[in-house]
């Protein structure tokens, strides 16, 4: 049988009617739970549950941070407060270094105007070559090796 012979016939599914039944039960549930939920008095009703579950946990919650913490140190690990502690700290230590580079950049920009390049024509003027090369022969004199 090829597609064109079946796509043509429709079967009888004997679970259509169910499917049917289970769509139009879940859409009246849907519509009927959206308006109890939508009511201050659920949200008050359920406000006051989870007040009175975090009051009744807080004593197990406190337990159970100690013995976490406590479990944390034997294996050697940082606690939030020690990993939150280093952070401040390098954030400290990076702001003053990001200081200490500004002000060298500024000591090498004052440095900078008070040393002028020296160009070629001024040390040629200033140096003899007869005083070098007499510093030069004076070092190499006595045993032969400059000392």
């Amino acid at each position: 049988m090829d597609e064109s012979n079946t796509g043509n016939k429709k079967t009888y599914n004997p679970f259509e009617p169910f499917r049917g039944m289970r769509d139009a039960y879940l859409e009246g549930l849907s519509n009927a739970m959206i308006g109890v939920v939508n009511t201050e008095s659920y949200a008050q009703a359920t406000g006051a549950m989870l007040d009175c579950y975090l009051t009744a946990s807080a004593p197990f919650r406190e337990v159970l941070e100690k013995s976490l913490l406590q479990t944390m140190q034997q294996l050697s690990f940082p606690s939030r407060q020690e990993v939150a502690s280093l952070a401040e700290r390098f954030a400290n230590i990076e702001m003053r270094l990001d200081d200490m580079d500004a002000k060298l950049d500024n000591l090498a920009k004052g440095l900078m105007g008070i040393f002028q390049p020296v160009t070629k024509a001024a040390t040629a003027a200033h140096t003899k070559p007869d005083a070098v090369h007499q510093h030069s022969r004076r070092a190499t004199e006595g045993n032969g090796s400059p000392k």
